[in-house]
């Protein structure tokens, strides 16, 4: 499963992706977020529990955070449940008409025979949760 979710926003690059790679803060600035909470800290990242919704359907996950300041980009390995081994990956990308903001996801379900069916529901979870994500970060970003 392969999804890639992006909105182009009118703000300074750097200024972008030192809002969106807060993590501590996404709770205060994304109504849908329930928490981010780090259980490791490490100068680029470190492991977080996350929640939010989906509409009414509370998500929660676990990630690896990797935060590249060189490259200007964001990672999560996901460490456990349905979504274990899963890759996101937050690029930056300048425009004419401003910063293309793409969270690309990437997973191979664990359960070959489930796979078809866990995916197609997965990636329609996490395609609402990034739209709402980054339109939310559109709106802050641009106001």
């Amino acid at each position: 499963m392969h999804t890639e979710t992006d909105i182009v926003i009118r703000a300074p690059r750097e200024r972008i992706f030192e809002v969106t790679s807060d993590l501590a803060r996404w709770p205060e600035m994304l109504p849908h977020y329930r928490w981010v909470r780090f259980t490791e800290r490490r100068p680029d990242g470190g492991v977080v529990d996350m929640a939010c919704w989906a509409g009414r359907i509370p998500l929660s996950w676990t990630s690896d955070l990797s935060i590249d300041r060189e490259r200007l980009e964001v990672h999560f390995r996901h460490l456990r449940k349905w979504t274990k081994g899963m890759h996101v990956i937050w690029t930056y990308t300048p425009q004419a008409e401003g910063v293309r903001v793409c969270i690309s996801h990437a997973l191979k379900f664990r359960f070959p025979p489930l796979a078809p069916v866990a995916e197609r529901v997965i990636s329609g979870f996490i395609d609402a949760v990034a739209r709402r994500t980054l339109a939310t970060f559109k709106a802050r970003l641009e106001a």
